[in-house]
C-alpha cells in the first residue's frame, strides 16, 4: 500500500492549491496489479514533479497567448485583479509550466464569480489543473469545453450552480473530476468512461443525475479510487459488477432512489473502506460475504428497507469505525463477534427490530467508542454495567426500549458524556437519578420522558447541571409543581415538563433563566394565569442572546416527532423553533398585552384553557410567528386586524371561543380554512359562510349584554359545552384531516417532543 496523507504532505499541499478543496482526508492507493500500480505511482511522480516547480514558477513569464485569453476570461468577473501589466504567472491563482511558460494551472475557488463560464477557458490548451469551485457559475459548460484539453489531470467545478448535462467526451489524461453540489441533470452513460483508464476520483454527487448507474464503471476506469455518486436520482438495482473495482476505496451511492439488493460481488472490492449506500430503499439481507471486506472502515446503510439479522462474521471487520444500520428492518440480536471490532466509534442501530436482554452484550472491548444509538429497538433488562467501562463516549441513546430498574451512578465513569437519552422505558427513582446526573459535569443534553411513572418530581434541592441545555421529563405523570431548583440552570436553553400531573401556578422566576427560548409545560393541571414576568424570557426578546444560544450542536439528532422518527430531528439548537406550548392546563385570565415582547417566537399555543378577554393587539409585533393557537378558551372581541402583519404565519387557531366581526383577509389569512374559526357564532366573513351583513339585520336579536364583558354564564358555558362536545370529534377528525392535507402538521407535532 502507498499512502497518501492529503492533508499533511507537501504533494498535498500542492493538490489542494492547484486542485481539489474537497477530497477526503486519507486516501490509499492499493497496489493489486502491475498496471494500477505504475499509473498510482505516476501520479504521485507527478505531484512530486509539481511540487518542485511550484518555486520557479513565479519567475516565467507567461505565453501572451495564454495571456491574452486569461484577461479575456477576467472581463466576465470583475473580481479578479489581474493586471496587464503584470506576468501572468504571478497572478493570483495562475502557474507555469518552467520550460514554455505556458499556464498549466487557473485555481480561483471562492471568489463570487457569477454567470456563465467564459468558452476562451478552453483556448488554454496547456491546462493541467482546473479549480472553479465554489463560486456562483451558473448556465450549461461550453461546447466543447474539454475537446481542447490534451493533458487535463484534475478539473473540481463543485460548489456552483452549473446545469445541463454531463459532456460527451472528457480528456483521456483526466485523474480527478468533481462536478459535486452543481444542477447537472441526464443520464450518466457507460460510454464516457471508455476512455478514462486513468480516472482515480469521480464524484457527481448532489446534482440531479437520473437513470441507472453505469455497469462496470471499474472495468472502463480501473484505477479509481473514489466514487460518489450520492444525492442524485439514480433509480433502480445496483449492478453488478463492483466487486472488480479493485483499487476502489469508497464507493457512496447514498440517498438515490436504488431498489434492490446489495450485490453480493461487492465482496470481491477487497481495497474498500467505505460503503455508503443510506437513504434508498434497498431490501433483502445483508449477505455474509460482507465481511470479506475485511479493510472497510465505514459501513453506513442506514435509511433501507433491509431485513434478516445482522451478518454473524461482522467481527472480521477488525478495522470498523462506524457502523450505521439504523432505520432499517433488521431482526435478532446483536452478533458477539461484534466485539471483535475494537476500533469502534460509532455504532448506530436505532429503529430495528433487534432485541434481547441489552446486558448480555460485552461491551467493554469498545475503548474508542463515542456515539452509541440503539433506541426504538426493544431491549429488555437493566442498563449493562459494560457500557460504562467505554470512557470515549461522549453520547449514549437507549430511548424507546424495554430496559427498567434504576440509573447508578455508574453513569459518572463517562468523563466525556454530554448526550443522555433513556426516554420511553421502565426506570424508576427519579429523585436518585436527578441528584446522580446532577454531579456529571460534561452533560449538556438530557432526556428521560416518559420513565419514573407517577413518581413525585423533587421538591428539594438538586445541585448541579452547570452545564445542562436541553432537558426532557415529559410524559411521566409527574405529580408536584415546577421546582425551584430549576432556577439555578442558567444554562438550560430547552425544557420539557408536558404531560405530567403537575399543580400550581407558572413560576415568573423562569424569566431569570437567560438561554431558555423553548418552554413546554402543556398536559398539565397549571393554574394561575399568564405571568407577565414569563414575557420577559431574553432569549426571546432579544436576537444577539437567542442567535448565541442557538449556535451548539447535538452529538446526536432530537426529535420532533419520536413517533416518525425518521421525518424531523434536528442536530444543531440552531434549527429548533423557539417556542411556548402551555396548552391543556386551566390557566384563565387575560392574555397579557407585555406578549408583544417575545418578538422572536415562533410557536405559541394557549389553547384549551380558560383565558378570556381580548386578544391582544400587541400579538401582531410577533413578526416570527409561525404558529399560532388561542383555540378552546372563552375569548372575546375581535381577531384584531393588525395580524395580518404576520407574514410567516401557516398555522392559526382560534376556534371554540366567543369571537365576533370580520375575519381578516390578505396574505397569510387567504390560506386559512374554516376549521381554524368554528365555535365563534359572532365571527363572519370569509372561509365562513356567514356573511357580516347578517350580524347588521335589525330582525336579529342582540347578542347577550355580558357577552362584551365575557362574565354572563352563556358566555362561559356555551364554549365550555361545545369544547366538552365537539372537542374529540371535531378536533381529532376535520382538523388533523385538514392540517395533513396543507402539511402544516408534521411540522408542528410537537407531542412528547423531547422522548428521543
Amino acid at each position: 500500500m502507498i499512502p497518501l496523507q492529503l492533508s499533511t504532505s507537501a504533494a498535498a499541499a500542492a493538490v489542494a492549491a492547484a486542485t481539489v478543496t474537497m477530497w477526503p482526508p486519507k486516501i490509499l492507493l492499493p497496489t493489486s496489479s502491475t498496471n494500477h500500480h505504475h499509473h498510482n505511482l505516476r501520479f504521485v511522480r507527478f505531484l512530486i514533479t509539481l511540487v518542485l516547480l511550484f518555486p520557479t514558477l513565479a519567475d516565467a513569464d507567461c505565453n501572451s497567448d495564454d495571456k491574452d485569453y486569461l484577461l479575456s476570461f477576467a472581463t466576465n468577473f470583475p473580481s479578479l485583479n489581474w493586471s496587464a501589466t503584470v506576468d501572468c504567472c504571478s497572478w493570483d491563482g495562475i502557474s507555469c509550466d518552467e520550460n514554455k511558460y505556458r499556464v498549466v494551472r487557473l485555481s480561483i475557488p471562492g471568489r463570487g464569480l457569477r454567470g456563465p463560464i467564459p468558452s476562451t477557458l478552453q483556448n488554454l490548451t496547456s491546462l493541467l489543473f482546473l479549480n472553479l469551485s465554489c463560486n456562483f457559475l451558473s448556465g450549461p459548460l461550453p461546447d466543447g469545453l474539454f475537446s481542447s484539453f490534451n493533458n487535463l489531470h484534475a478539473v473540481d467545478l463543485s460548489y456552483n450552480k452549473l446545469s445541463g448535462y454531463l459532456p460527451d467526451t472528457l480528456p483521456a489524461t483526466l485523474q480527478l473530476l468533481n462536478l459535486s453540489s452543481n444542477h447537472f441533470s441526464g443520464t450518466v452513460q457507460k460510454d464516457i468512461f471508455q476512455s478514462l483508464q486513468n480516472l482515480i476520483v469521480l464524484n457527481i454527487s448532489n446534482n440531479s443525475f437520473t437513470d441507472s448507474i453505469p455497469p462496470a464503471i471499474c472495468s472502463t476506469s480501473p484505477a479509481l479510487v473514489i466514487l460518489d455518486l450520492s444525492l442524485n436520482e439514480f433509480s433502480g438495482n445496483i449492478s453488478q459488477g463492483f466487486g472488480a473495482c479493485s483499487n476502489l476505496q469508497v464507493l457512496s451511492l447514498g440517498f438515490n432512489n436504488l431498489t434492490g439488493q446489495i450485490p453480493t460481488d461487492i465482496s470481491g472490492a477487497l481495497s474498500l473502506q467505505k460503503l455508503l449506500l443510506p437513504g434508498n430503499s434497498l431490501s433483502g439481507e445483508i449477505d455474509e460475504s460482507i465481511s470479506n471486506l475485511t479493510n472497510l472502515r465505514s459501513l453506513v446503510l442506514f435509511g433501507n428497507m433491509l431485513s434478516g439479522p445482522i451478518p454473524r462474521n461482522i467481527g472480521k471487520l477488525s478495522l470498523l469505525e462506524k457502523l450505521e444500520l439504523h432505520i432499517n428492518r433488521l431482526h435478532g440480536t446483536l452478533p458477539l463477534s461484534l466485539m471483535n471490532c475494537t476500533k469502534l466509534q460509532l455504532l448506530n442501530l436505532r429503529v430495528n427490530t433487534l432485541g434481547g436482554r441489552l446486558s448480555d452484550f460485552d461491551f467493554s472491548n469498545f475503548s474508542q467508542l463515542t456515539i452509541v444509538d440503539l433506541g426504538d429497538i426493544k431491549f429488555s433488562g437493566v442498563l449493562p454495567e459494560s457500557l460504562f467501562s467505554c470512557k470515549s463516549l461522549t453520547a449514549i441513546r437507549l430511548a424507546n426500549n424495554n430496559l427498567e430498574g434504576e440509573i447508578l451512578r455508574d453513569v459518572l465513569e463517562l468523563p466525556s458524556l454530554s448526550f443522555l437519552s433513556l426516554s420511553n422505558n421502565s426506570f424508576k427513582n427519579i429523585i436518585q437519578a436527578l441528584n446522580i446526573l446532577s454531579s456529571h459535569e460534561k452533560l449538556t443534553t438530557l432526556t428521560l420522558s416518559k420513565n419514573f411513572f407517577n413518581e413525585t418530581l423533587p421538591t428539594t434541592e438538586v445541585s448541579g447541571f452547570r452545564n445542562i441545555k436541553i432537558m426532557g421529563l415529559g410524559g411521566c405523570k409527574l405529580f408536584g409543581q415546577i421546582p425551584t431548583w430549576l432556577m439555578s440552570l442558567t444554562s438550560l436553553e430547552v425544557l420539557d415538563l408536558s404531560h405530567n400531573n403537575i399543580i400550581g401556578t407558572i413560576p415568573g422566576w423562569l424569566q431569570t433563566l437567560p438561554n431558555l427560548f423553548y418552554l413546554d409545560l402543556s398536559n398539565n393541571n397549571l393554574t394561575g394565569g399568564f405571568p407577565v414576568d414569563l414575557t420577559r424570557l431574553p432569549a426571546l426578546a432579544s436576537q444577539q442572546i437567542l442567535v448565541q444560544v442557538k449556535s451548539s450542536y447535538t452529538e446526536l439528532p432530537i426529535y420532533v416527532a419520536p413517533q416518525n422518527v425518521s421525518f424531523m430531528q434536528y442536530n444543531q439548537l440552531t434549527t429548533f423553533p423557539p417556542a411556548l406550548y402551555l396548552a391543556k392546563n386551566h390557566l384563565s385570565g387575560n392574555i397579557p398585552f407585555e406578549i408583544g415582547n417575545m418578538q422572536l417566537i415562533h410557536v405559541l399555543d394557549l389553547s384549551q384553557n380558560y383565558f378570556s378577554g381580548i386578544i391582544p393587539s400587541s400579538i401582531s409585533n410577533l413578526k416570527n410567528l409561525e404558529k399560532l393557537d388561542l383555540s378552546h378558551n372563552l375569548l372575546s372581541g375581535e381577531i384584531p386586524p393588525s395580524v395580518k402583519s404576520l407574514h410567516f404565519l401557516s398555522s392559526f387557531r382560534v376556534a371554540n371561543n366567543n369571537l365576533q366581526g370580520l375575519i381578516p383577509t390578505g396574505g397569510q389569512f387567504d390560506t386559512f380554512l374554516d376549521q381554524s374559526y368554528e365555535g365563534n357564532p359572532g365571527l363572519c366573513g370569509p372561509p365562513m359562510q356567514k356573511s357580516c351583513s347578517k350580524l347588521s339585520d335589525p330582525s336579529s336579536p342582540p347578542p347577550p349584554s355580558g357577552q362584551k364583558k365575557g362574565l354572563d354564564t352563556g358566555m362561559i358555558l356555551g364554549p365550555i359545552l361545545g369544547f366538552c362536545f365537539g372537542f374529540g370529534i371535531i378536533l381529532t377528525c376535520q382538523t388533523f384531516c385538514i392540517l395533513f392535507k396543507k402539511r402544516i402538521l408534521p411540522r408542528w407535532i410537537h407531542t412528547y417532543f423531547i422522548w428521543a
